[in-house]
């Protein structure tokens, strides 16, 4: 068995030193993060044909919110090439004047992959690629078209719903149990909407209806974190709508959430949100390089590091 990734600390970059070309994430807490062995799995393939990725390596470093600011100073003067955000930093480094938000990333309010410039940082956004190829790639199904229930009115929410209506969904529904959090939301992609009909819904207990109701044959994203915990109740009960083509759950640990074993046990295709992790990985490694990015050893990697888990 491999040993595990080490954990870097700001302090760490006083004495940093690395010859090659580094990359690195940066979460609070980042112990859970397998981007790590996914990157450098890719990187390692990559190699084999163009030997200047041989010296690329990715790194993970546990920053506190409050270091941010002064660790982003530290990483460009260091050198670093690229950076990946996890929470709680998406947020934060997308208001920092030393980052450069891209337009797509703007519509979605925050960065997780950076690239470094001369004065700075460029900031983007991978989450909505990694959820329309892992869509594609688990489900079958194209958002382009599609009639969307989207559950939560969080960040990751907020980045789905604009991916689906950018990408030309039929519809877009969105469940939250906090009626505020969702109006909100509703009102800030509502002109991205244009014709696209846009509603929102609060699901009770048993997982109430909208109106209009939705069709049958709807693609349910889970975009909340309800599901991390077996004790967790179900976002949304399925039995409640017309039947679904097909459920994903960004949750990809556990494997299977509550959401996803009530769509097994009703026969609904459904597929957790490892392929969106991994997809979102291959565009921001896309971004660093410039190069052609192995899907197949990305995926690999994090099969084997939630297997040893």
């Amino acid at each position: 068995m491999t040993s595990p990734e080490p954990i870097y600390t700001l302090a760490d970059l006083d004495t940093w030193s690395f010859p090659g070309t580094a990359l690195a994430v940066l979460g609070h807490p980042i112990k859970h993060s397998i981007s790590p062995q996914m990157q450098n799995a890719a990187l390692a393939q990559m190699a084999l044909s163009d030997p200047r990725f041989a010296s690329w390596k990715y790194f993970r470093f546990d920053i506190a919110p409050e270091d941010l600011p002064a660790a982003l100073k530290k990483f460009h003067a260091l050198g670093f090439k690229g950076l990946n955000l996890t929470v709680p930093h998406k947020i934060i480094a997308f208001g920092l004047p030393e980052v450069a938000v891209t337009p797509a990333a703007a519509l979605i309010g925050a960065v997780n992959t950076l690239l470094r410039t001369e004065h700075g940082w460029a900031g983007h956004n991978t989450d909505g690629y990694g959820l329309a190829n892992g869509l594609k790639e688990n489900l079958h199904h194209d958002l382009h078209g599609a009639d969307i229930i989207l559950l939560g009115a969080g960040g990751a929410a907020r980045g789905a719903a604009v991916e689906c209506l950018q990408r030309g969904c039929a519809s877009l529904q969105i469940a939250n149990r906090s009626r505020a959090n969702l109006d909100t939301l509703l009102a800030q992609l509502a002109p991205l909407a244009g014709k696209i009909p846009l509603h929102g819904f609060t699901p009770n207990v048993a997982g109430s209806v909208s109106d209009p109701v939705p069709p049958s044959g709807t693609l349910v994203i889970n975009a909340t974190s309800a599901g991390l915990k077996p004790t967790d109740p179900l976002p949304i009960d399925l039995s409640s709508l017309p039947r679904p083509a097909g459920v994903y759950d960004m949750i990809y640990n556990p494997p299977e959430t509550p959401l996803l074993a009530q769509a097994r046990s009703l026969g609904i295709p459904s597929a957790n949100g490892l392929s969106m992790l991994v997809h979102q990985g291959v565009r921001a490694l896309e971004i660093w390089s410039g190069a052609s990015v192995p899907v197949d050893a990305m995926r690999d990697a994090v099969v084997k590091a939630m297997a040893a888990r």
